[in-house]
């Protein structure tokens, strides 16, 4: 077992990072001492000892009777200044993109948005349902759920799932907060401190902070046009014996590329013959046919996890998604929802399943994937246009992977966008290595139509990429 002095050690290292990437900021209080040790089944005078530990790092300061609060270092006035003056004051990471993935600055332009425009959503018609909803539960919307989520949602999921081929029943889902509590919660279930995970590289980069937080070690599985590179993959299992590889099949973020038949097959059998657990995410499913290839529909949810959401094709304000896997499995990670958050929103829930029956929701699925298709065939043909090389073409994906002419780093080309108030995704954001320049970047294939990027783009690399402050 670790030493006392390794877990404080461990803890301040924690909340040293979360304070760091902007989770605590400065006057906020830390968590008290009684919740920290309940939390983290941790002894009070071991995380005393790392509440002092952050004090001599300059971190933290003890308010006598009012607990710890995050100090303000001189470097942090300044960097919050730039960053107030619309400038990269600091590196762009996991955090940082989050925060800007989540706001709207007037005349800002998101050509590498995580979600579909608003007006692609629009006809969900989510304002016309909630009478409905508030109607239907009086009895139980004042009260926490079921552990397991709402159950009629939960049938209907079952049906959902069928039409892809997953065999699942309601004891095999676990609703939840989003795909985002989804993953975390298998995280929290599967990966101890120092473990050796996998995950796509390029991938889904707050997967990567959950991972990091959790204290596993990420190794990165390259992601090629047809899904991960099988011989990699291979490798890295010999090498690390990995329990777990976070993968996403279709519509892949941020390659927008899809898992071709063959590879599937490839990657279940080194699954089966290292032991190794898959979680399948799949959060644009609704943009892609219902007989694409999926690992957990080859597989029965024998060796898959599949994880779902509602965030990209109904509204991500409704934070509801779902893990489907084997039945004692779903208890478990039931119970761990239960420790961990209580219950999902039933109140949301019931939402998405007063959608879900109504009939003019499939007509809104239609709708979009039409406005998605006709979209990713423009934006192709922008990006093409521009000079720029596509990592797949893909008949429709929210998302395009590309590096553009005279762009070795990517991220020197988003500073130097930013500065005409077009906000891009670089590459480097989405690597399990975090320092590796990348020339690729991800675009959404709705944004990117506006004028406004190609009008910028075209300025910027007249100029070399270079950011306007460079010489300042």
């Amino acid at each position: 077992m670790p030493s006392t002095e390794s877990i404080f050690v461990q803890l301040a290292d924690t909340l040293e990072h979360q304070i760091l990437q902007g989770a605590f900021r400065a006057g906020d209080k830390l968590p008290s001492l009684r919740a920290l040790a309940g939390q983290r089944g941790l002894g009070k005078n071991t995380v005393v000892a790392a509440f002092e530990l952050l004090v001599a790092r300059g971190l933290v300061e003890p308010r006598r009777g009012a607990g710890f609060f995050v100090k303000a270092p001189a470097r942090a006035a300044a960097a919050a200044a730039e960053d107030d003056a619309g400038s990269l004051g600091r590196a762009m990471g996991i955090v940082w993109l989050m925060r800007n993935q989540l706001r709207e600055e007037p005349g800002q332009l998101n050509v590498g948005d995580g979600f579909p425009p608003v007006e692609w959503l629009a006809g969900a018609r989510l304002d016309r349902h909630h009478h409905k909803v508030a109607r239907g539960g009086l009895g139980t919307l004042f009260r926490y759920g079921n552990r397991f989520g709402y159950e009629p949602l939960r049938q209907r999921l079952v049906r959902r799932l069928a039409d892809f081929g997953i065999a699942a029943g309601t004891r095999q889902m676990v609703l939840t907060h989003g795909a985002n509590e989804a993953m975390d919660i298998i995280v929290r279930y599967f990966v101890p401190p120092g473990a050796v995970v996998l995950a796509d590289d390029p991938g889904y980069y707050p997967l990567f902070g959950k991972l990091h937080l959790a204290g596993a070690r990420t190794v990165g599985v390259p992601r090629t046009p047809q899904g991960p590179d099988t011989r990699a993959l291979e490798q890295l299992l010999l090498r690390h014996r990995p329990r777990v590889f976070f993968t996403q099949s279709l519509a892949h973020n941020p390659t927008g590329s899809d898992l071709a038949p063959a590879v599937a097959q490839r990657v279940l059998a080194l699954a089966r013959q290292h032991n190794l657990l898959i979680v399948e995410n799949d959060p644009l499913a609704d943009f892609k046919p219902p007989q694409s290839t999926r690992l957990a529909a080859l597989d029965a949810l024998e060796r898959t996890l599949y994880v779902g959401s509602f965030s990209k094709s109904l509204s991500a304000a409704l934070r509801v998604g779902f893990i489907a896997c084997s039945v004692d499995l779903a208890s478990d990670l039931a119970d761990l929802k239960a420790l961990v958050h209580v219950s999902s929103s039933e109140y949301c829930e019931r939402t998405v399943e007063t959608l879900l029956g109504e009939r003019q929701y499939l007509a809104h699925l239609a709708h979009l994937r039409r406005r998605v298709a006709e979209a990713t065939l423009r934006a192709q043909e922008l990006l093409h246009g521009l000079g720029a090389e596509l990592f797949t073409q893909t008949p429709a994906s929210l998302f395009l992977w590309a590096r553009l002419p005279g762009a070795p780093d990517a991220l020197t080309l988003a500073q130097a966008m930013l500065e005409r108030q077009v906000m891009m995704a670089p590459g480097r954001i989405f690597s399990v290595d975090p320092e590796a320049v990348s020339p690729w970047s991800r675009f959404n294939v709705g944004t990117v139509l506006d004028p406004r990027f190609a009008s910028a783009l075209q300025a910027v690399l007249r100029q070399g990429a270079r950011p306007v402050s460079a010489a300042s």
